[in-house]
């Protein structure tokens, strides 16, 4: 695209700026990486952005891009020399249904394992923090960060499940690939670069998780490796097309793990709909208007939800639905025979409730934050 650098905000340690920095290097987008003490953040990039988040990006000609997906689709729009974005109807649309369960579903197993097991790791922990910020400022990040554990779900008791989920995840994740190098095939989609945020920030460098990982799954320690890498890294893989899969085939190998994302997902997205629902019928929010009253905020309740079958509170965030769109948006846009066969393969494993479920609104991103879209009625595709 250019050979002058980018300015990449973020930190090691950081989910999002994982899956950005990573689509960088695949891309071949020359970048420098700075973190958020930088003082030219606090004086260039929070007066624009209007909040203290990562990551950003900076192209060039100082254009400043908040956000993985605004940050992704401004490169994709510019001419990615492998898009992310399959182009087979079905392995797009899934792309899009794996992103949207590494944020809702897998925030929460992330930030079980750093934080439920500080002890096990502060070491590591206490360094990738006070990086740049020094001990007194990371304790206090730390602890804000903590805090965050029961509005993600993450309670006495569900946590049996979730690390039960972690263990199948992995068993899924390694038998897949055991054959192919990516979700679909030689290249990764924006699918793989969804999920390798949480595997690779905090379950693929963490101590504990980590090191669970490098033990069960040694494959899935490999595509963390090979995600990070600057080139489609196939050596073990012999004579494997650095290519998406012909025919838009998607692995049989795939079927445990959608089968697992739909009994995850499915019962959290349908009862946190059902609370946008009832929000949007009370508070009548008006379109362009932000989802919270401060930049900073992103969370507008609790809402009573489960967990492989184990009842939790979780936060409702409107960045959910922002997600959800990306897979309904990914649908509509098909012509009617290939959306109802993706509609039919998506059934196979229930996830077809995610393409026809009735969605009260739309939220959309502008000026770095997000703002109520247009009301919605049913979805119009199909």
């Amino acid at each position: 695209m250019t050979s002058a650098a980018h300015i990449l905000y973020g930190v090691p340690h950081s989910l999002y700026t994982g899956k950005t920095r990573a689509y960088l290097r695949k891309q071949g987008i020359v970048y420098e990486e700075r973190t958020p003490a930088s003082p030219e953040f606090r004086e260039q990039i929070m007066p624009v952005i209007g909040r203290s988040i990562i990551p950003v990006v900076v192209t060039p000609d100082g254009e400043i891009i908040q956000d993985t997906v605004d940050i992704l689709d401004h490169f994709e729009a510019k001419g990615a020399r492998v898009s992310a974005y399959p182009p087979g109807a079905r392995q797009r649309v899934l792309a899009h249904v794996l992103e949207l369960y590494a944020v809702v579903t897998l925030s929460r197993h992330a930030m079980h394992y750093r934080w439920s097991y500080f002890d096990q790791q502060e070491a590591f922990l206490v360094d990738a923090f006070a990086r740049g910020s020094g001990r007194e400022a990371a304790e206090a990040v730390m602890r804000r960060m903590a805090s965050y554990l029961p509005g993600l779900g993450v309670t006495p008791e569900t946590i049996p499940v979730i690390e039960e989920s972690y263990r199948l995840l992995l068993a899924n994740l390694e038998a897949h690939f055991s054959v192919h190098p990516y979700l679909f095939g030689g290249e990764p989609s924006v699918g793989d670069y969804g999920l390798f945020g949480p595997l690779f920030a905090h379950l693929g460098r963490d101590p504990v998780p980590a090191d669970q990982m490098k033990r069960e799954a040694p494959r899935v320690a490999r595509w963390v490796e090979r995600m990070n890498a600057p080139d489609p890294d196939l050596p073990e893989y012999r004579d494997y097309p650095p290519a998406y899969l012909d025919g838009d085939a998607v692995p049989e190998t795939l079927a445990p793990l959608l089968a697992q994302v739909a009994e995850e997902l499915l019962p959290e997205a349908e009862a946190k709909l059902a609370a946008f629902r009832a929000f949007v019928e009370a508070n009548d929010p008006q379109e362009g208007a932000p989802v919270a009253p401060k930049p900073h905020q992103r969370v507008i309740g609790l809402t009573a939800s489960s967990f492989r079958g184990v009842a939790c509170e979780t936060v409702l965030q409107p960045y959910m639905l922002y997600l959800w769109q990306r897979v309904t948006d990914a649908w509509e846009a098909l012509e009617p025979r290939a959306a109802d066969e993706v509609r039919q393969y998506l059934g196979r494993f229930g996830l077809d409730r995610l393409l026809t479920a009735e969605r009260p609104i739309r939220v959309e991103r502008r000026n770095h934050i997000e703002v109520w879209g247009p009301r919605q009625g049913a979805s119009l595709a199909g």
